[in-house]
């Protein structure tokens, strides 16, 4: 990718496929125009990205070989964005980050130009146990705020300074902006209690389970339970600790599944009942009115506006 390349929306929707594994871009603002410089530090990428308001969508990947898992690190320094992973939804303001893995899906709504620093690194640089992982994905941490007064402004000063990382120095530079990263999320999850570290474990096996199971028209929280061996009752109290519910976590992953396959010019023939029907959802009058609330606009007219070159 050359430094400072500036991309019309299809050029845009490239250069994001070919950076970052099975990731793509949709919703662009009319005129799209974004800005892109990379720099590379060992294994680590840094992407400082400028644009107009568009959606990242991450499909779900299916890693063979764990070691190559990946993370990546939002930092939003100018407009804002909603990350939403694992059933949370994080609104990010300039001074927030925000971590998330690829090994599950994600998607990143930017509603108005905007300017973040992206970090895409190997999983196994934050050195934190799965549980503990999956508790600290799409929780801001901002700047004015505890630790994160500390490790913001100086992942504010690498994306200033991105022409100045090169060598090893700056090899040591990122291997110190890590290990504060791992002491402001290990600082978080302390705080969470081990509580809430039980919650994580049942809300990440339950969410295992829905993901694996979008298909079932009959997935539901007493499916769910009866699956895991829990009561109904403490499902719900662990999708509460959350921050969601059964509910809510079930119908967003089906929008996100319907509104990619939407986007999908291989899929381009298939009706809305057929997708929708993919993943569950088999009435077409409440899919129409789940996704307009979701997304803002019908399913039909995503569809359009996305094939027809305006999306």
């Amino acid at each position: 990718m050359e430094s400072g390349q500036q991309y019309n929306f299809t050029e845009w929707r490239r250069m994001v496929a070919g950076s970052f594994s099975n990731v793509r871009a949709t919703c662009p603002a009319p005129n799209f125009r974004g800005t892109a410089l990379r720099q590379q530090v060992g294994e680590v990428e840094l992407f400082d990205m400028r644009s107009d308001a568009h959606t990242v969508i991450h499909a779900k990947n299916t890693l063979s070989d764990p070691r190559a898992a990946k993370c990546k690190l939002s930092l939003q320094i100018k407009g804002t964005a909603t990350l939403l992973q694992d059933g949370r939804s994080c609104e990010m303001r300039p001074g927030d980050l925000a971590l998330y893995t690829v090994e599950r899906p994600y998607s990143l709504v930017f509603r108005d130009p905007q300017h973040s620093l992206v970090v895409y690194f190997p999983r196994a640089f934050l050195h934190l146990r799965d549980d503990q992982l999956d508790q600290v994905t799409a929780v801001p941490v901002s700047r004015h705020e505890g630790l994160g007064k500390v490790a913001v402004p100086l992942f504010e000063q690498l994306a200033a300074n991105l022409d100045e990382l090169h060598g090893q120095h700056a090899k040591s530079l990122m291997q110190t902006s890590f290990d504060l990263l791992v002491t402001v999320l290990a600082d978080h999850i302390q705080k969470l209690g081990e509580e809430a570290a039980e919650a994580s474990l049942l809300f990440r096996q339950a969410s295992g389970y829905i993901d694996d199971h979008l298909a079932d028209p009959d997935l539901s929280p007493g499916t769910i339970a009866e699956a895991l061996y829990v009561s109904v009752r403490s499902l719900h109290t662990h999708f509460s600790a959350m921050g969601t519910t059964v509910a809510t976590y079930i119908r967003t992953c089906r929008l996100a599944a319907i509104h990619a396959d939407l986007a999908n010019p291989t899929l381009k023939d298939t009706p809305v009942h057929v997708i929708s029907a993919r993943y569950g959802l088999l009435d077409a009058s409440h899919v129409s009115k789940a996704f307009r609330a979701e997304y803002g606009e019908s399913p039909r007219s995503f569809r359009s506006r996305i094939t027809s070159g305006n999306g």
